[in-house]
């Protein structure tokens, strides 16, 4: 086994398969509506008196964006989630802790921890347990649970 395929969980199959597929698709489809706004303006989407540097900024737009449509794919699944968690984890940290955000929002479109716990959450998930057997990651790196039979 070489490296890379060292990075990537076994695939799981089955119904197990669906159900993160399903997760995938809507969780990367969600993040990547939340990046595409910030990708239009990458290095300035948190505004003029931004305490992050312009640099970070577009890292953050395009670890939401690419890492949503990585997710959509599950392609380089474990790369696109560690970007994700990584953001959120400093969304918390700089914004929503701070600010002293309530953990769902008290009015509706109101402010919450919940979207970003929410996608880290998930991005834990996906780095742990992979993207499953319905992804590019298992086509192309093939590594399945024990107990399934490889084709070929």
């Amino acid at each position: 086994m070489n490296r890379l395929q060292r990075l990537f969980p076994q695939s799981v199959g089955g119904p197990g398969a669906v159900g993160l597929l399903v997760l995938r698709l809507v969780a990367g489809t969600a993040m990547m509506f939340h990046g595409w706004p910030k990708i239009q303006h990458a290095t300035s989407w948190m505004g003029a008196n931004a305490p992050v540097p312009g640099p970070f900024q577009a890292l953050a737009a395009l670890a939401e964006f690419g890492g949503g449509l990585c997710w959509v794919l599950g392609l380089l699944t474990p790369v696109a989630s560690l970007l994700i968690l990584g953001t959120m984890a400093v969304a918390l940290a700089m914004v929503h802790l701070p600010q002293g955000h309530p953990f769902v929002a008290s009015q509706p479109g109101g402010p919450s921890l919940e979207p970003a716990l929410g996608y880290l959450a998930i991005a834990v998930a996906l780095l742990l347990v992979g993207p499953g057997k319905l992804s590019l990651d298992t086509l192309l790196f093939r590594r399945h649970a024990p107990g399934t039979v490889e084709p070929g």
